[in-house]
């Protein structure tokens, strides 16, 4: 299977590894491979050919603090209520706390789904064959 680039990618991660394998002059390399020098020394710098993660390092909350979050996974766990139950719980502690923010919270702790527990599903009753009322001939 090929390398999957985005819309706007110039290089490939041979292109990349021969940038970062080679002792030529910045310019140069931009020219071989008809890039910006920006590029080329971006790639230098780079200690793998790979593409980096876009998005922040590591995800957090611009909404609820480290607090926040704190009680919110503790009452999840504690308490395993679904998502609109918790909000309705949480919100006269937090009253910042929105569905959209909370679900986000949960997500990024790993517990936004509730796991299936066996006795809260009703029984599967055995289907019977449905009579037939319009025999054709």
């Amino acid at each position: 299977m090929g390398q999957v680039l985005h819309g706007c990618a110039r290089t490939t991660e041979a292109v990349r590894r021969a940038i970062q394998n080679s002792q030529e002059s910045l310019r140069a390399l931009s020219k071989r491979y008809g890039i910006n020098p920006k590029t080329v020394a971006t790639w230098k710098k780079r200690t793998s050919p790979s593409d980096l993660k876009t998005g922040p390092k590591e995800p957090h909350s611009t909404v609820l603090s480290i607090e926040d979050e704190a009680v919110i996974v503790a009452f999840r766990r504690h308490t395993l209520l679904p998502l609109d139950d918790c909000l309705s719980a949480l919100r006269p502690t937090l009253p910042h706390l929105t569905r959209s923010s909370l679900h986000r919270c949960l997500q990024r702790h790993g517990i936004s789904r509730l796991p299936d527990v066996a006795e809260d599903k009703p029984a599967q009753k055995n289907s019977r064959p449905i009579p037939r009322l319009f025999p054709h001939r």
